[in-house]
C-alpha cells in the first residue's frame, strides 16, 4: 500500500491519479491530514512505516519521502499563492520528482492526469502559439516527454484543419446507444448487455429511441446534425429490419443530405451478415466499424469475444464487398498474456486488412470491468504495454498512410500511455474529434449515454440517462424532461 498525507483538502483525486500512475499494482491511499502534523502523528495513528507527505504553505509547497523514520527525498517549489491551478501544478511537479526519485521511473506524459491533453495544445494554438511555445509549456508545466509533445502538438494541428470546415458552434451532432451484445467482454465497461436475453424487447427499446429522436427534432427545429454515431455496445447485434426501422425513422426526420458523417459500429465480427451491411449502406452509412482487438485466436477466447480471426477476416471482406470505402478497424495494446511478438502479429494481420483507419487502445483495467478480478485470478497473464508496442503500431498506420488525428487517455492505462486514432486522408472520424475537444453540443440518446451541452462562452453541462435498459424505459419521460432542461432555450 503506497500511503501519501496532504494537510491541504480537494485535491485527493489528483494527487491518487499521479501516484497511481507510478505504482498501477498498488493501493494508494490519499489522506488528509492537519496543519503541522508530523511523522510521528503517523507513526501513532497508522503505524505507516513509509508514505509521501505533502505540506502547502503561503508560499511553497513541499513534497517528502519517508521510511522507518527517516526523511530520504524532499522537493519543493515556489508557488504564486493565488492562483489554485498554480498551485496545484506546483504540487503535482513536486510529487512526481519525489516519486520519480523513489521508484526510479518517469511518465511519458508528465504530471498530466486528465484525459485530454491535445486540448492543451489546440488551445495554445488557436491563440497563435508557437510550436516552441507549446513545447515550453507541456514541458516546464506537466513534464511531458518530447515523444508526447510531438504526437499532441501534430495531433491538435490536424484537428483544427479538421474542425475548420465545420460550424461547430452552431451545429450539433447526434449518438445513438445500442446497449446489446453477443456476449460482454472482459475490458468492457460500457453499458452493455447479452442480446439474448432482450431480443424479444428490442422493439420497446426502439420506440423508446424514436421518442428520444422526436426531441431532438423538436430541440433542434430546422437544424440536421453534422455527425451521427450509432454505437453501444454493438448495434449490429439488431436484426437486418430493426437496423431498418432505426435508420429509416432517423431518414425521415432529419435531411440527412446535409450530415457530414454517420458512423455505425459493427465492431464484433460474429454479429455481422450481408444483409446487414447491405442495409446500412442502403440507407447513407458512410463508416463502420469492425473492431478484433487482437487477431490472436487464444487472445479472443481469453476476452470472451466469441469469434475468431478468420471471422474478422470474413466480415471485413464482406464489408468491402458491399461497398464501405471508410472502414474503422479498433486494436487493444496490453491484453492479458500478450507480448511484443503478439502485437507485431496483430499489426502484420491490420496491414494486410488494410483498412482506413485503426483507433489503437492502451488497456485500462476498469473496476467495473471483469477484467480486473480476471487478472488477480490468473497472476500467470500480465497486462503489459511498452512503448515498441506503441511504435508497433504507429508504423503500422504509417504504412497504411495513415496519421494520428485524435487522443485521449482513461484512468488505470497500462503503461500510462494513451488511445490514438489514424486514419488516411479524408477518413478522419470528425465525430471522435468533437467528442475529444468539446467544442459542439453532442445529445446522446438511449440506455447509459450521457448528452453535453456546449454554451457559446465554452460553459459545458451534461444531463445523462440512466443505464438499466429497464430503467430507462420505464423512466424515459424523466430522461427527455432532462434534455429539454438542458437544451432548451
Amino acid at each position: 500500500m503506497i500511503n501519501i498525507f496532504v494537510d491541504e483538502k480537494n485535491l485527493e483525486y489528483d494527487i491518487y491519479a499521479l501516484l497511481k500512475a507510478f505504482y498501477p499494482k498498488e493501493e494508494v491511499l490519499v489522506k488528509t491530514a492537519e496543519k503541522g502534523h508530523d511523522n510521528a502523528d503517523k507513526k501513532e495513528s497508522g503505524g505507516v512505516p513509509s508514505f509521501y507527505d505533502v505540506h502547502f504553505d503561503v508560499e511553497k509547497v513541499y513534497c517528502s519521502y519517508t521510511d522507518n523514520g527517516r526523511e530520504l527525498i524532499r522537493e519543493e517549489e515556489t508557488h504564486g499563492g493565488t492562483d489554485k491551478a498554480d498551485i496545484k501544478n506546483a504540487m503535482k511537479r513536486c510529487i512526481y520528482r519525489t516519486a520519480s526519485k523513489v521508484t526510479g521511473n518517469e511518465l511519458p506524459w508528465g504530471t498530466l492526469t486528465g484525459i485530454r491533453p491535445v486540448k492543451l495544445a489546440m488551445n495554445m494554438i488557436c491563440e497563435g502559439r508557437s510550436h516552441n511555445d507549446i513545447y515550453d509549456f507541456l514541458k516546464n508545466t506537466y513534464y511531458v516527454s518530447d515523444e508526447k509533445i510531438i504526437l499532441a502538438t501534430d495531433i491538435a494541428g490536424r484537428e483544427k484543419s479538421i474542425l475548420e470546415c465545420i460550424d461547430a458552434k452552431n451545429g450539433y451532432s447526434l449518438y445513438i446507444g445500442i446497449p446489446f451484445c453477443p456476449t460482454t467482454c472482459l475490458y468492457c465497461s460500457f453499458t452493455s448487455y447479452p442480446i439474448a436475453k432482450w431480443r424479444k424487447r428490442v422493439s420497446e427499446y426502439l420506440t423508446c429511441l424514436k421518442r428520444e429522436i422526436d426531441l431532438v427534432r423538436e430541440l433542434y427545429k430546422g437544424k440536421t446534425p453534422d455527425t451521427i454515431y450509432i454505437g453501444g455496445g454493438t448495434p449490429t447485434t439488431l436484426e437486418p429490419e430493426q437496423l431498418r426501422e432505426l435508420i429509416g425513422y432517423l431518414n425521415a426526420s432529419f435531411n440527412m443530405n446535409d450530415v457530414i458523417e454517420f458512423t455505425v459500429e459493427a465492431g464484433r465480427p460474429d454479429s455481422i451478415t450481408r444483409e446487414k451491411l447491405n442495409t446500412l449502406k442502403e440507407l447513407g452509412v458512410s463508416r463502420i466499424s469492425v473492431n478484433p482487438q487482437t487477431m490472436n485466436d487464444e487472445t479472443l477466447k481469453v476476452i470472451g469475444r466469441r469469434h475468431t480471426v478468420d471471422d474478422v477476416k470474413r466480415a471485413f471482406a464482406l464489408a468491402r464487398e458491399c461497398g464501405f470505402d471508410n472502414i474503422n478497424t479498433d486494436v487493444i495494446l496490453g491484453l492479458p498474456g500478450e507480448d511484443l511478438m503478439h502485437i507485431k502479429h496483430t499489426m502484420d494481420e491490420i496491414r494486410l486488412l488494410a483498412p482506413d483507419s485503426l483507433t489503437v487502445h492502451s488497456m485500462a483495467i476498469k473496476r467495473a470491468a471483469g477484467m480486473d478480478q480476471y487478472l488477480k485470478e490468473h497472476t500467470e497473464l500480465k497486462s503489459i504495454n511498452t512503448p515498441d508496442m506503441l511504435d508497433i503500431a504507429a508504423n503500422t498506420a504509417d504504412e497504411l498512410s495513415m496519421k494520428p488525428y485524435y487522443l485521449y487517455r482513461q484512468k488505470n492505462m497500462t503503461g500510462n500511455f494513451e488511445n490514438v486514432g489514424y486514419a488516411r486522408e479524408g477518413c478522419y472520424g470528425i465525430y471522435n474529434i468533437l467528442i475529444m475537444e468539446e467544442v459542439q453540443s453532442i445529445i446522446a440518446c438511449g440506455a447509459g449515454t450521457v448528452s453535453k451541452r456546449v454554451f457559446n462562452n465554452g460553459r459545458i453541462e451534461r444531463c445523462d440517462n440512466v443505464k438499466d435498459v429497464e430503467l430507462y424505459m420505464s423512466r424515459l419521460d424523466e430522461m427527455l424532461e432532462r434534455k429539454r432542461t438542458l437544451f432548451g432555450d
